[in-house]
C-alpha cells in the first residue's frame, strides 16, 4: 500500500485548493496539498513537507489536526492503486500560501466549503463534504464494492 498525507489549510469556512496540471493524475481537478510519504518519513513530516513544497508555508507539527484516514482502492487489483491516505487540517501556519510548483499546478485559491469548484478530486471531495457537514468518520473505505 502507498501512504499519502493530505492537508486542508483552513481560513474560517474556506479551504485552500490547487488546480492540478501536468502530473498525469487528475489534471484539471482541484485538490488540497498532498503527496506520498517518502521512505523513512513519518506521515506528519510528509504532511508538513508537502505543504511547504506545494504552497510555501510552514506548519508546526502541533498545528496539524488529524481529520480522517482513508483506505482507498482503484478496484483494479494493481498494487499502485491500493492506498492509505491520512487527512489533516490546519488553521495556523507561517508564511503566505503561494503556488510553488507551477509545473504541477495551474492555480491556487481559497474556496468556501459550501462553494467548492468543479471538479474536485473525488476522494478528496468526499472528505471535504464531511468536513463541511461535520459528519466525517475517523476511518473511510473508498472504492470498495
Amino acid at each position: 500500500m502507498i501512504p499519502a498525507a493530505y492537508v486542508a489549510l483552513r481560513r474560517g469556512d474556506e479551504v485552500l485548493l490547487l488546480l492540478r496540471a501536468n502530473t498525469g493524475y487528475m489534471d484539471g481537478y482541484w485538490a488540497v496539498p498532498a503527496g506520498h510519504v517518502e521512505h523513512g518519513e513519518s506521515v506528519l513530516d510528509a504532511a508538513r513537507r508537502e505543504v511547504r513544497e506545494e504552497v510555501g508555508v510552514e506548519i508546526a507539527a502541533d498545528d496539524l489536526v488529524p481529520l480522517t484516514a482513508m483506505h482507498r482502492t482503484g478496484g483494479n487489483g494493481l498494487a499502485i492503486d491500493e492506498r492509505v491516505d491520512f487527512f489533516f487540517t490546519a488553521a495556523r501556519w507561517t508564511g503566505e500560501p503561494r503556488l510553488m510548483e507551477p509545473g504541477k499546478a495551474a492555480g491556487l485559491d481559497w474556496f468556501s466549503l459550501d462553494k467548492l469548484p468543479d471538479p474536485v478530486v473525488p476522494h478528496e471531495a468526499r472528505v471535504l463534504a464531511g468536513l463541511r457537514d461535520g459528519s466525517i468518520p475517523p476511518v473511510i473505505a473508498h472504492g470498495f464494492g
